[in-house]
C-alpha cells in the first residue's frame, strides 16, 4: 500500500512540476573489511551496509548507483558478500552501478568494485593487490627466555596449525598455502568475470598481488578511466543530476564526541578517555593500531 501511494506522489509530481532532475544513489564503502565492529572501529561489512544498498536502489526515480570505495582490503568473505548483494539489486533493478575509487581500492576493496559495471579512479588511487595474504607472529623463543611452559591439548591433529608460541611445521605451512591459492583463484575468478575482455597485459603481473595506480591500472583493463562521482555523472545524465548519499551512519563511538563514520584515529581514542566516555583504553588503541596497519600497507 505504502509502495503504491509513493508511487502515485511520484507520478503526480511528475505531471505536475515536468520531469524530475536525473538521480543518482551514492553509497560509501570506507574502511577495513571484516566482520562486526566495535566501540573503536566501524568496519566494512554487509551488516553494516546492507541497509544502504537496499535504500539506493529501491530509491525512487534513481538511475544509477554509484560506489565511492576507499578501503585498504581485509575479510575477502566480507568482500563477496557485499559484491554479490550490491550485484543481485542490480541486475534485479536493472539499474547501472558505477564505482568510484578514493586513495585506495585494494585486495578486498578492489574485490567490492567489482560490483560495479563500470569502474573510475584517480591518477594517484592505488587498485589492485588481487592476491591473499597472511600474518602472525612468532613467541616461541620469547617464552623459553621467560620460563613460561607451553600446554595445549587438542582432538584432532591440525586444532594447532601455526600456533605462535610453537615452532613452525612444514605441514602447516603447505596447508596454509593451499587454503591462500584456493581464495585467490576464487578472487581471480570474480575478476574474469566482471571485467572480462577489459583486461590486458599479463595475467601474472595483474593477479601478483601487485597494486596499481590508477593510470597503470587502466592500462592493465582493471578500471575503466579517470573520473570523479561529480564529473562522470554529470557526463552521464546532465549537469541537473541529483547525487544523493544514502544513510550514512555514525558509529555509536563516533556519536559519543559527534564524529562522522570512518577512521577513528588514537589522539581521538585518548581524548574520549579523558572525557571519562571509554572504559577500556588498551583495547582500544590495540584496534586503533591494527586499522592503521592497514592504511600504512600503502602508504596511506
Amino acid at each position: 500500500m505504502r509502495k503504491t501511494i509513493s508511487t502515485a506522489w511520484f507520478q503526480l509530481k511528475k505531471t505536475v512540476f515536468g520531469e524530475p532532475a536525473p538521480k543518482v544513489a551514492v553509497i560509501r564503502l570506507e574502511g577495513v573489511i571484516a566482520s562486526g565492529g566495535g566501540r573503536f572501529r566501524s568496519n566494512l561489512n554487509l551488516a553494516s551496509v546492507a541497509d544502504q544498498i537496499e535504500q539506493a536502489f529501491t530509491m525512487q526515480g534513481v538511475k544509477a548507483v554509484a560506489l565511492l570505495v576507499n578501503s585498504p582490503g581485509g575479510s575477502p568473505v566480507q568482500s563477496a558478500m557485499i559484491t554479490d548483494r550490491i550485484r543481485a539489486y542490480a541486475d534485479e533493478k536493472d539499474i547501472p552501478v558505477l564505482a568510484f575509487a578514493e586513495d585506495v581500492a585494494a585486495s578486498g576493496g578492489y574485490m567490492i568494485s567489482l560490483a560495479a559495471d563500470e569502474i573510475y579512479v584517480n591518477e594517484a588511487s592505488l587498485v589492485g593487490s588481487i592476491g591473499v595474504i597472511s600474518s602472525g607472529f612468532g613467541f616461541q623463543e620469547a617464552i623459553k627466555k621467560i620460563g613460561v611452559e607451553r600446554r595445549v591439548y587438542t582432538a584432532g591433529e591440525s586444532k594447532s596449525m601455526l600456533d605462535s608460541f610453537a615452532d613452525e611445521k612444514e605441514e602447516d605451512i603447505a596447508r596454509l598455502r593451499e587454503i591462500q591459492d584456493e581464495i585467490h583463484e576464487f578472487f581471480k575468478s570474480m575478476v574474469r568475470k566482471r571485467r572480462g575482455k577489459r583486461l590486458k597485459g599479463l595475467r601474472g603481473k595483474i593477479f601478483s598481488g601487485d597494486v596499481f595506480t590508477g593510470n597503470e591500472a587502466i592500462k592493465l583493463g582493471l578500471v575503466d578511466g579517470v573520473g570523479d562521482v561529480r564529473s562522470v555523472m554529470r557526463d552521464r545524465f546532465g549537469d541537473k543530476v541529483v547525487l544523493k548519499v544514502v544513510g550514512e551512519k555514525k558509529s555509536k563511538f563516533g556519536a559519543l564526541l559527534g564524529l562522522k563514520s570512518g577512521q577513528i584515529s588514537i589522539d581521538e581514542i585518548v581524548t574520549a578517555n579523558r572525557l571519562g566516555k571509554v572504559e577500556d583504553l588498551p583495547a582500544g588503541l590495540i584496534s586503533a593500531v591494527e586499522e592503521r596497519m592497514w592504511w600504512n600497507r600503502f602508504g596511506l
